[in-house]
Protein backbone atom coordinates (compact mmCIF):
# COMPACT_ATOMS: atom_id res chain seq x y z
CA UNK A 1 0.00 0.00 0.00
CA UNK A 2 2.81 2.40 0.92
CA UNK A 3 4.53 1.66 -2.39
CA UNK A 4 1.35 2.41 -4.34
CA UNK A 5 0.97 5.73 -2.50
CA UNK A 6 4.58 6.60 -3.36
CA UNK A 7 3.93 5.93 -7.05
CA UNK A 8 0.78 8.05 -6.90
CA UNK A 9 2.78 10.89 -5.38
CA UNK A 10 5.23 10.77 -8.29
CA UNK A 11 2.49 10.83 -10.94
CA UNK A 12 2.04 14.31 -12.46
CA UNK A 13 -1.38 15.86 -12.79
CA UNK A 14 -2.20 17.41 -16.15
CA UNK A 15 -1.42 21.00 -14.98
CA UNK A 16 1.87 19.77 -13.51
CA UNK A 17 2.74 18.01 -16.77
CA UNK A 18 1.92 21.21 -18.66
CA UNK A 19 4.27 23.36 -16.61
CA UNK A 20 7.03 20.73 -16.80
CA UNK A 21 6.78 20.56 -20.60
CA UNK A 22 6.68 24.36 -20.86
CA UNK A 23 10.00 24.45 -19.02
CA UNK A 24 11.52 21.84 -21.32
CA UNK A 25 10.28 23.61 -24.45
CA UNK A 26 11.21 27.18 -23.44
CA UNK A 27 14.77 26.32 -22.45
CA UNK A 28 15.20 23.99 -25.41
CA UNK A 29 14.11 26.75 -27.78
CA UNK A 30 16.51 29.16 -26.09
CA UNK A 31 19.47 26.86 -26.70
CA UNK A 32 18.23 26.24 -30.25
CA UNK A 33 17.97 30.00 -30.84
CA UNK A 34 21.73 30.31 -30.44
CA UNK A 35 22.31 27.80 -33.24
CA UNK A 36 19.74 29.39 -35.56
CA UNK A 37 20.98 32.94 -35.03
CA UNK A 38 24.74 32.25 -35.19
CA UNK A 39 25.15 31.75 -38.98
CA UNK A 40 23.61 35.16 -39.67
CA UNK A 41 24.66 37.23 -36.66
CA UNK A 42 27.49 35.28 -35.04
CA UNK A 43 27.62 33.85 -31.54
CA UNK A 44 29.26 36.70 -29.65
CA UNK A 45 28.39 37.72 -26.11
CA UNK A 46 26.05 40.34 -27.61
CA UNK A 47 24.08 37.67 -29.46
CA UNK A 48 23.77 35.44 -26.41
CA UNK A 49 22.94 38.40 -24.17
CA UNK A 50 20.15 39.35 -26.60
CA UNK A 51 18.80 35.78 -26.67
CA UNK A 52 18.69 35.53 -22.88
CA UNK A 53 17.14 39.00 -22.54
CA UNK A 54 14.40 38.36 -25.12
CA UNK A 55 13.47 34.99 -23.60
CA UNK A 56 13.32 36.42 -20.08
CA UNK A 57 11.25 39.40 -21.26
CA UNK A 58 8.81 37.20 -23.21
CA UNK A 59 8.42 34.74 -20.33
CA UNK A 60 7.93 37.58 -17.84
CA UNK A 61 5.23 39.17 -19.95
CA UNK A 62 3.56 35.79 -20.39
CA UNK A 63 3.69 35.22 -16.61
CA UNK A 64 2.16 38.66 -16.05
CA UNK A 65 -0.68 38.25 -18.54
CA UNK A 66 -1.32 34.66 -17.50
CA UNK A 67 -1.45 35.68 -13.85
CA UNK A 68 -4.02 38.39 -14.61
CA UNK A 69 -6.29 35.88 -16.37
CA UNK A 70 -5.65 32.75 -14.33
CA UNK A 71 -8.46 33.18 -11.81
CA UNK A 72 -11.15 33.37 -14.49
CA UNK A 73 -9.73 31.63 -17.55
CA UNK A 74 -7.32 28.91 -16.39
CA UNK A 75 -8.47 25.52 -17.68
CA UNK A 76 -6.76 22.49 -19.13
CA UNK A 77 -8.42 23.27 -22.47
CA UNK A 78 -6.92 26.76 -22.58
CA UNK A 79 -3.47 25.41 -21.78
CA UNK A 80 -3.89 22.86 -24.58
CA UNK A 81 -4.69 25.66 -27.02
CA UNK A 82 -1.62 27.59 -25.89
CA UNK A 83 0.53 24.55 -26.65
CA UNK A 84 -1.08 24.19 -30.08
CA UNK A 85 -0.45 27.87 -30.86
CA UNK A 86 3.17 27.41 -29.76
CA UNK A 87 3.52 24.36 -32.01
CA UNK A 88 1.98 26.24 -34.95
CA UNK A 89 4.47 29.08 -34.48
CA UNK A 90 7.32 26.58 -34.35
CA UNK A 91 6.08 25.23 -37.71
CA UNK A 92 6.41 28.77 -39.03
CA UNK A 93 9.98 28.94 -37.69
CA UNK A 94 10.85 25.77 -39.58
CA UNK A 95 9.21 26.99 -42.77
CA UNK A 96 10.34 30.65 -43.03
CA UNK A 97 12.92 31.02 -40.24
CA UNK A 98 15.85 31.51 -42.66
CA UNK A 99 13.93 34.09 -44.67
CA UNK A 100 13.05 36.05 -41.54
CA UNK A 101 16.69 35.94 -40.40
CA UNK A 102 17.90 37.36 -43.69
CA UNK A 103 15.14 39.99 -43.76
CA UNK A 104 15.92 41.30 -40.28
CA UNK A 105 19.69 41.36 -40.91
CA UNK A 106 19.32 44.62 -42.83
CA UNK A 107 17.70 46.62 -40.02
CA UNK A 108 19.66 49.87 -39.37
CA UNK A 109 20.85 49.08 -35.85
CA UNK A 110 24.24 49.29 -34.16
CA UNK A 111 26.07 46.02 -34.82
CA UNK A 112 25.92 44.77 -31.25
CA UNK A 113 22.10 45.04 -31.30
CA UNK A 114 21.71 43.67 -34.83
CA UNK A 115 20.35 40.27 -33.75
CA UNK A 116 17.59 41.69 -31.49
CA UNK A 117 14.84 42.04 -34.15
CA UNK A 118 15.39 38.50 -35.42
CA UNK A 119 15.42 36.97 -31.94
CA UNK A 120 12.32 38.92 -30.91
CA UNK A 121 10.35 38.05 -34.04
CA UNK A 122 11.35 34.39 -34.18
CA UNK A 123 11.30 33.43 -30.51
CA UNK A 124 9.38 36.11 -28.61
CA UNK A 125 5.82 34.93 -29.48
CA UNK A 126 6.19 31.20 -28.65
CA UNK A 127 8.07 32.00 -25.43
CA UNK A 128 5.36 34.49 -24.47
CA UNK A 129 2.69 31.83 -25.01
CA UNK A 130 4.60 29.34 -22.87
CA UNK A 131 4.79 31.96 -20.12
CA UNK A 132 1.01 31.64 -19.59
CA UNK A 133 1.35 28.02 -18.53
CA UNK A 134 2.92 28.49 -15.07
CA UNK A 135 0.28 30.84 -13.59
CA UNK A 136 -2.49 28.78 -15.16
CA UNK A 137 -1.02 25.61 -13.67
CA UNK A 138 -0.66 27.28 -10.26
CA UNK A 139 -4.33 28.23 -10.36
CA UNK A 140 -5.32 24.65 -11.23
CA UNK A 141 -2.92 23.03 -8.77
CA UNK A 142 -4.29 20.65 -6.18
CA UNK A 143 -1.85 21.99 -3.59
CA UNK A 144 -3.20 23.79 -0.54
CA UNK A 145 -2.43 27.46 -0.33
CA UNK A 146 -1.12 29.92 -2.89
CA UNK A 147 2.48 29.73 -1.66
CA UNK A 148 2.67 25.94 -1.83
CA UNK A 149 0.99 25.84 -5.25
CA UNK A 150 3.28 28.52 -6.70
CA UNK A 151 6.43 26.96 -5.28
CA UNK A 152 5.46 23.52 -6.57
CA UNK A 153 4.66 24.81 -10.05
CA UNK A 154 7.82 26.87 -10.44
CA UNK A 155 9.95 24.00 -9.14
CA UNK A 156 8.48 21.72 -11.81
CA UNK A 157 9.02 24.38 -14.47
CA UNK A 158 12.63 24.83 -13.41
CA UNK A 159 13.25 21.07 -13.45
CA UNK A 160 11.78 21.01 -16.95
CA UNK A 161 14.10 23.86 -17.98
CA UNK A 162 17.12 22.00 -16.64
CA UNK A 163 16.16 18.87 -18.58
CA UNK A 164 15.46 20.95 -21.70
CA UNK A 165 18.84 22.67 -21.46
CA UNK A 166 20.86 19.49 -20.94
CA UNK A 167 18.89 17.37 -23.42
CA UNK A 168 19.14 19.99 -26.17
CA UNK A 169 22.82 20.70 -25.54
CA UNK A 170 24.16 17.19 -25.02
CA UNK A 171 21.73 14.99 -26.97
CA UNK A 172 19.65 16.81 -29.57
CA UNK A 173 22.12 19.26 -31.11
CA UNK A 174 24.88 16.66 -31.60
CA UNK A 175 22.35 14.22 -33.09
CA UNK A 176 19.81 16.21 -35.12
CA UNK A 177 19.52 19.22 -37.42
CA UNK A 178 17.89 22.49 -36.40
CA UNK A 179 14.64 21.77 -38.25
CA UNK A 180 14.43 18.30 -36.71
CA UNK A 181 14.94 19.67 -33.21
CA UNK A 182 12.31 22.35 -33.76
CA UNK A 183 9.96 19.67 -35.11
CA UNK A 184 10.56 17.61 -31.97
CA UNK A 185 9.63 20.52 -29.68
CA UNK A 186 6.57 21.24 -31.82
CA UNK A 187 5.39 17.62 -31.62
CA UNK A 188 6.06 17.61 -27.86
CA UNK A 189 3.73 20.60 -27.55
CA UNK A 190 1.08 18.84 -29.66
CA UNK A 191 1.34 15.68 -27.54
CA UNK A 192 0.94 17.77 -24.37
CA UNK A 193 -2.16 19.41 -25.85
CA UNK A 194 -3.57 15.94 -26.53
CA UNK A 195 -3.11 14.94 -22.88
CA UNK A 196 -4.62 18.20 -21.64
CA UNK A 197 -7.70 17.82 -23.87
CA UNK A 198 -8.51 14.42 -22.39
CA UNK A 199 -11.04 13.17 -21.35
CA UNK A 200 -13.14 15.76 -23.25
CA UNK A 201 -11.73 14.72 -26.61
CA UNK A 202 -14.15 15.49 -29.46
CA UNK A 203 -13.99 16.02 -33.21
CA UNK A 204 -13.02 19.71 -32.98
CA UNK A 205 -10.14 19.03 -30.62
CA UNK A 206 -8.95 16.08 -32.70
CA UNK A 207 -9.08 18.24 -35.85
CA UNK A 208 -7.04 21.01 -34.17
CA UNK A 209 -4.37 18.56 -33.05
CA UNK A 210 -4.27 16.84 -36.43
CA UNK A 211 -4.01 20.16 -38.30
CA UNK A 212 -1.10 21.47 -36.22
CA UNK A 213 0.74 18.13 -36.35
CA UNK A 214 0.31 18.07 -40.14
CA UNK A 215 1.54 21.68 -40.33
CA UNK A 216 4.68 20.75 -38.43
CA UNK A 217 5.46 17.72 -40.55
CA UNK A 218 4.76 19.65 -43.78
CA UNK A 219 7.03 22.52 -42.70
CA UNK A 220 9.85 20.13 -41.84
CA UNK A 221 9.54 18.39 -45.22
CA UNK A 222 9.34 21.43 -47.50
CA UNK A 223 13.03 22.35 -47.68
CA UNK A 224 14.82 21.77 -50.96
CA UNK A 225 17.11 19.11 -49.57
CA UNK A 226 20.72 19.23 -50.60
CA UNK A 227 20.69 22.57 -52.45
CA UNK A 228 21.90 26.00 -51.30
CA UNK A 229 22.95 29.15 -53.10
CA UNK A 230 26.54 28.07 -52.40
CA UNK A 231 26.23 24.70 -54.12
CA UNK A 232 25.23 21.11 -53.44
CA UNK A 233 25.09 20.10 -49.78
CA UNK A 234 27.09 16.90 -49.40
CA UNK A 235 26.72 16.69 -45.63
CA UNK A 236 25.39 18.84 -42.81
CA UNK A 237 24.96 18.48 -39.08
CA UNK A 238 24.87 20.31 -35.77
CA UNK A 239 27.91 19.60 -33.64
CA UNK A 240 28.24 20.50 -29.95
CA UNK A 241 30.20 23.57 -31.09
CA UNK A 242 28.73 24.79 -34.38
CA UNK A 243 26.65 24.21 -37.48
CA UNK A 244 28.69 22.26 -40.03
CA UNK A 245 28.12 21.90 -43.76
CA UNK A 246 30.15 20.32 -46.55
CA UNK A 247 29.20 21.90 -49.87
CA UNK A 248 30.40 21.06 -53.38
CA UNK A 249 30.41 23.67 -56.11
CA UNK A 250 32.04 22.57 -59.32
CA UNK A 251 35.33 20.90 -58.45
CA UNK A 252 35.68 22.70 -55.11
CA UNK A 253 34.53 21.23 -51.82
CA UNK A 254 34.08 23.76 -49.00
CA UNK A 255 33.65 23.34 -45.27
CA UNK A 256 31.23 25.86 -43.76
CA UNK A 257 31.15 26.41 -39.99
CA UNK A 258 28.23 28.47 -38.72
CA UNK A 259 27.60 29.64 -42.27
CA UNK A 260 31.15 30.88 -42.93
CA UNK A 261 33.64 29.38 -45.37
CA UNK A 262 36.38 27.79 -43.32
CA UNK A 263 38.36 25.43 -45.57
CA UNK A 264 38.24 24.28 -49.18
CA UNK A 265 39.65 21.43 -51.23
CA UNK A 266 40.12 20.94 -54.96
CA UNK A 267 38.49 17.56 -55.63
CA UNK A 268 40.92 16.93 -58.52
CA UNK A 269 44.00 17.99 -56.53
CA UNK A 270 43.33 17.58 -52.79
CA UNK A 271 46.68 19.10 -51.76
CA UNK A 272 46.29 22.33 -53.76
CA UNK A 273 45.84 25.62 -51.88
CA UNK A 274 42.31 26.77 -52.75
CA UNK A 275 42.14 29.76 -50.41
CA UNK A 276 44.97 32.21 -50.86
CA UNK A 277 45.63 32.70 -47.15
CA UNK A 278 46.70 29.07 -46.67
CA UNK A 279 49.79 29.73 -48.84
CA UNK A 280 51.07 32.00 -46.07
CA UNK A 281 51.35 29.00 -43.73
CA UNK A 282 54.72 28.35 -45.41
CA UNK A 283 56.18 31.79 -44.58
CA UNK A 284 57.70 30.67 -41.25
CA UNK A 285 60.02 28.34 -43.17
CA UNK A 286 61.77 31.47 -44.40
CA UNK A 287 62.12 32.82 -40.86
CA UNK A 288 63.77 29.87 -39.15
CA UNK A 289 66.29 27.23 -40.22
CA UNK A 290 64.89 24.27 -38.34
CA UNK A 291 61.35 22.98 -38.77
CA UNK A 292 60.75 19.35 -37.94
CA UNK A 293 57.77 19.46 -35.56
CA UNK A 294 54.66 21.57 -36.22
CA UNK A 295 51.47 22.12 -34.24
CA UNK A 296 48.24 23.37 -35.81
CA UNK A 297 45.65 24.69 -33.38
CA UNK A 298 42.40 24.25 -35.29
CA UNK A 299 41.86 21.65 -37.98
CA UNK A 300 38.87 22.48 -40.16
CA UNK A 301 39.51 20.89 -43.54
CA UNK A 302 43.17 20.31 -42.58
CA UNK A 303 44.56 22.18 -45.61
CA UNK A 304 47.74 23.25 -43.80
CA UNK A 305 48.47 19.96 -42.01
CA UNK A 306 47.91 17.92 -45.17
CA UNK A 307 50.18 20.17 -47.20
CA UNK A 308 52.98 20.14 -44.64
CA UNK A 309 52.92 16.34 -44.46
CA UNK A 310 52.81 16.10 -48.26
CA UNK A 311 55.56 18.65 -48.96
CA UNK A 312 58.02 18.19 -46.11
CA UNK A 313 59.12 14.62 -45.53
CA UNK A 314 61.03 15.45 -42.34
CA UNK A 315 58.11 17.22 -40.64
CA UNK A 316 55.80 15.70 -38.05
CA UNK A 317 52.48 17.51 -37.58
CA UNK A 318 50.18 17.53 -34.55
CA UNK A 319 46.70 19.02 -34.84
CA UNK A 320 44.60 20.11 -31.85
CA UNK A 321 40.95 20.27 -33.02
CA UNK A 322 38.35 20.59 -30.29
CA UNK A 323 35.36 19.37 -32.32
CA UNK A 324 35.37 15.57 -32.92
CA UNK A 325 32.81 15.94 -35.70
CA UNK A 326 35.11 18.29 -37.61
CA UNK A 327 37.82 15.63 -37.41
CA UNK A 328 35.46 12.90 -38.62
CA UNK A 329 34.23 15.06 -41.50
CA UNK A 330 37.80 15.95 -42.49
CA UNK A 331 38.68 12.27 -42.65
CA UNK A 332 35.58 11.33 -44.65
CA UNK A 333 35.24 14.31 -47.00
CA UNK A 334 38.63 16.11 -47.12
CA UNK A 335 41.10 13.25 -47.68
CA UNK A 336 42.67 13.47 -44.22
CA UNK A 337 44.49 10.36 -43.07
CA UNK A 338 46.03 10.12 -39.62
CA UNK A 339 49.53 8.63 -39.62
CA UNK A 340 52.74 8.64 -37.56
CA UNK A 341 53.51 12.00 -39.20
CA UNK A 342 50.00 13.48 -38.81
CA UNK A 343 48.52 13.03 -35.35
CA UNK A 344 45.13 14.47 -34.46
CA UNK A 345 44.13 15.36 -30.90
CA UNK A 346 40.47 16.18 -30.12
CA UNK A 347 41.11 18.81 -27.49
CA UNK A 348 41.33 22.57 -27.14
CA UNK A 349 44.57 24.23 -28.23
CA UNK A 350 45.40 25.78 -24.88
CA UNK A 351 44.67 22.57 -23.01
CA UNK A 352 46.88 20.63 -25.45
CA UNK A 353 49.77 23.07 -24.98
CA UNK A 354 49.45 22.83 -21.20
CA UNK A 355 49.55 19.05 -21.25
CA UNK A 356 52.05 18.28 -23.99
CA UNK A 357 55.71 17.64 -23.26
CA UNK A 358 56.76 18.31 -26.87
CA UNK A 359 58.61 21.36 -28.12
CA UNK A 360 57.55 22.72 -31.51
CA UNK A 361 59.44 24.64 -34.17
CA UNK A 362 56.22 26.15 -35.54
CA UNK A 363 52.80 26.68 -33.96
CA UNK A 364 50.00 27.70 -36.35
CA UNK A 365 46.85 29.24 -34.82
CA UNK A 366 43.99 28.62 -37.26
CA UNK A 367 41.07 28.62 -34.84
CA UNK A 368 39.83 32.21 -35.25
CA UNK A 369 36.72 33.22 -37.16
CA UNK A 370 35.29 36.61 -38.06
CA UNK A 371 32.75 36.63 -35.26
CA UNK A 372 33.77 33.74 -33.03
CA UNK A 373 37.18 33.93 -31.45
CA UNK A 374 38.05 31.75 -28.45
CA UNK A 375 39.38 34.49 -26.17
CA UNK A 376 41.55 32.01 -24.27
CA UNK A 377 43.71 31.76 -27.42
CA UNK A 378 44.26 35.53 -27.64
CA UNK A 379 45.83 36.56 -24.33
CA UNK A 380 49.29 37.27 -22.98
CA UNK A 381 49.08 34.17 -20.81
CA UNK A 382 48.31 31.99 -23.84
CA UNK A 383 51.16 33.43 -25.89
CA UNK A 384 53.55 32.94 -22.97
CA UNK A 385 52.47 29.28 -22.87
CA UNK A 386 52.97 28.98 -26.62
CA UNK A 387 56.40 30.59 -26.35
CA UNK A 388 57.38 28.07 -23.68
CA UNK A 389 56.43 25.24 -26.07
CA UNK A 390 58.44 26.67 -28.96
CA UNK A 391 62.06 25.82 -29.64
CA UNK A 392 64.71 28.53 -29.21
CA UNK A 393 64.29 29.61 -32.83
CA UNK A 394 60.59 28.76 -32.96
CA UNK A 395 57.88 30.70 -34.80
CA UNK A 396 54.22 31.39 -33.97
CA UNK A 397 51.84 31.98 -36.89
CA UNK A 398 48.33 33.37 -36.30
CA UNK A 399 45.67 33.48 -39.01
CA UNK A 400 43.55 36.45 -37.88
CA UNK A 401 40.38 37.77 -39.49
CA UNK A 402 40.21 41.53 -39.25
CA UNK A 403 40.86 44.69 -41.23
CA UNK A 404 44.41 46.07 -41.46
CA UNK A 405 43.32 49.65 -40.78
CA UNK A 406 40.22 51.58 -39.76
CA UNK A 407 37.62 50.82 -37.06
CA UNK A 408 37.41 47.14 -38.03
CA UNK A 409 41.14 46.70 -37.35
CA UNK A 410 40.84 46.80 -33.55
CA UNK A 411 41.11 43.05 -33.04
CA UNK A 412 44.16 42.72 -35.30
CA UNK A 413 45.95 45.62 -33.64
CA UNK A 414 45.15 44.39 -30.12
CA UNK A 415 46.45 40.92 -31.00
CA UNK A 416 49.58 42.42 -32.53
CA UNK A 417 50.19 44.44 -29.36
CA UNK A 418 49.55 41.41 -27.15
CA UNK A 419 51.87 39.15 -29.14
CA UNK A 420 54.58 41.81 -29.26
CA UNK A 421 54.54 41.87 -25.46
CA UNK A 422 55.73 38.23 -25.50
CA UNK A 423 57.76 37.86 -28.73
CA UNK A 424 60.66 40.12 -29.75
CA UNK A 425 59.55 40.41 -33.37
CA UNK A 426 56.07 40.37 -34.90
CA UNK A 427 55.32 40.62 -38.64
CA UNK A 428 52.05 41.29 -40.47
CA UNK A 429 50.94 40.13 -43.92
CA UNK A 430 47.43 41.20 -45.01
CA UNK A 431 46.16 38.90 -47.74
CA UNK A 432 43.99 41.40 -49.63
CA UNK A 433 44.41 45.00 -50.62
CA UNK A 434 42.49 47.83 -49.04
CA UNK A 435 40.79 48.06 -45.66
CA UNK A 436 38.22 45.28 -46.02
CA UNK A 437 37.84 42.50 -43.45
CA UNK A 438 40.24 39.78 -44.55
CA UNK A 439 42.76 37.21 -43.35
CA UNK A 440 45.79 38.92 -41.80
CA UNK A 441 48.70 36.59 -41.17
CA UNK A 442 50.66 37.61 -38.07
CA UNK A 443 54.01 35.89 -37.52
CA UNK A 444 55.89 36.15 -34.21
CA UNK A 445 59.47 34.99 -33.73
CA UNK A 446 61.71 34.42 -30.72
CA UNK A 447 64.63 35.74 -32.74
CA UNK A 448 65.26 39.38 -31.82
CA UNK A 449 66.70 40.36 -35.23
CA UNK A 450 64.05 41.80 -37.53
CA UNK A 451 63.93 40.59 -41.12
CA UNK A 452 63.15 43.12 -43.83
CA UNK A 453 60.97 42.51 -46.85
CA UNK A 454 64.09 42.45 -49.03
CA UNK A 455 65.75 39.82 -46.82
CA UNK A 456 62.65 37.62 -46.97
CA UNK A 457 62.55 37.92 -50.76
CA UNK A 458 66.21 36.93 -50.93
CA UNK A 459 65.59 33.90 -48.72
CA UNK A 460 62.62 32.98 -50.91
CA UNK A 461 64.99 32.93 -53.93
CA UNK A 462 67.64 30.86 -52.14
CA UNK A 463 65.49 28.32 -50.31
CA UNK A 464 63.33 25.69 -51.90
CA UNK A 465 60.27 25.38 -49.66
CA UNK A 466 58.04 23.96 -52.38
CA UNK A 467 56.14 27.17 -53.04
CA UNK A 468 57.08 30.59 -54.38
CA UNK A 469 56.14 33.14 -51.71
CA UNK A 470 57.35 36.32 -53.43
CA UNK A 471 53.81 37.69 -53.89
CA UNK A 472 52.92 36.95 -50.27
CA UNK A 473 56.12 38.56 -48.96
CA UNK A 474 55.33 41.76 -50.86
CA UNK A 475 52.26 42.15 -48.62
CA UNK A 476 54.70 42.80 -45.75
CA UNK A 477 53.19 45.49 -43.52
CA UNK A 478 54.97 47.78 -41.06
CA UNK A 479 53.87 47.52 -37.39
CA UNK A 480 50.43 49.08 -36.82
CA UNK A 481 49.54 51.81 -34.34
CA UNK A 482 48.49 50.16 -31.08
CA UNK A 483 48.17 53.03 -28.58
CA UNK A 484 44.35 52.92 -28.62
CA UNK A 485 43.89 49.13 -28.18
CA UNK A 486 44.38 47.01 -25.04
CA UNK A 487 46.75 44.19 -24.26
CA UNK A 488 44.54 41.10 -23.91
CA UNK A 489 44.81 39.21 -20.64
CA UNK A 490 42.98 36.29 -19.11
CA UNK A 491 41.23 38.58 -16.64
CA UNK A 492 40.29 41.14 -19.31
CA UNK A 493 40.04 40.15 -22.95
CA UNK A 494 37.22 42.22 -24.52
CA UNK A 495 37.38 40.24 -27.75
CA UNK A 496 33.68 40.71 -28.54
CA UNK A 497 34.02 44.48 -28.30
CA UNK A 498 37.05 44.42 -30.57
CA UNK A 499 35.23 42.26 -33.12
CA UNK A 500 32.08 44.39 -32.96
CA UNK A 501 33.09 46.89 -35.70
CA UNK A 502 33.36 43.98 -38.16
CA UNK A 503 29.70 42.96 -37.75
CA UNK A 504 27.84 43.55 -41.00
CA UNK A 505 31.03 44.00 -43.04
CA UNK A 506 31.86 41.63 -45.86
CA UNK A 507 34.64 39.16 -45.18
CA UNK A 508 36.81 38.78 -48.29
CA UNK A 509 38.47 35.40 -48.80
CA UNK A 510 40.62 35.33 -51.91
CA UNK A 511 40.97 32.12 -53.85
CA UNK A 512 44.51 31.20 -54.79
CA UNK A 513 45.83 31.50 -58.33
CA UNK A 514 48.30 28.70 -57.80
CA UNK A 515 51.69 29.03 -59.50
CA UNK A 516 53.79 26.89 -57.17
CA UNK A 517 57.21 25.52 -57.90
CA UNK A 518 57.26 21.73 -57.83
CA UNK A 519 53.74 21.66 -56.48
CA UNK A 520 53.59 17.89 -56.31
CA UNK A 521 57.13 17.25 -55.20
CA UNK A 522 58.13 16.45 -51.66
CA UNK A 523 60.66 18.82 -50.13
CA UNK A 524 63.18 18.01 -47.44
CA UNK A 525 63.48 20.91 -45.00
CA UNK A 526 66.91 21.11 -43.37
CA UNK A 527 66.74 19.59 -39.90
CA UNK A 528 69.04 20.36 -37.02
CA UNK A 529 69.00 17.74 -34.28
CA UNK A 530 67.32 14.37 -34.23
CA UNK A 531 63.69 15.52 -34.30
CA UNK A 532 62.89 14.29 -30.78
CA UNK A 533 62.48 17.67 -29.12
Amino acid sequence: MASAQSLDSLRLTRPELAVFVSGVASMGLEILAGRMIAPQFGSSIYTWGSIIGVFLAALSYGYHRGGQEAATRATNDRMARLFLLTAAYVAGLIFVGDLLLRATAGFPLPSRFASLPAITLLFGPPTYLLGYISPYAAELSAKDGLGEASGHVYALGTIGSIIGAFATTFVLIPSLGIDQIALLFGLLSVATAFVLFRPRFDVDRAAAIGFVALLLVAAAGTGVAGITVEGRVVYETQTPYQELQVIDRGETRTLYLDGQRHSAMDLDDPNRHVFDYTRYFHLPLLMTDDVDRVLFVGGGGFTGPKRFVHDYRNVTVDVAEIDPEVVRVAEEYFSVEESPRLRIHTTGGRQFLRETNHTYDLIVLDAYRKDKVPFELTTVEFFELASDRLSDDGVLFANLISAPTGPASQFYRAEYKTMHGVFPQVYSFPTHGGTVVQNIEVVATKNGSRLTEAELLARNDRRDVGIDLAREIRNYREPPETDDVPVLRDDRAPVDSLLDPMVGQRYVVQEANETERAATASVVVPVVGDGTS
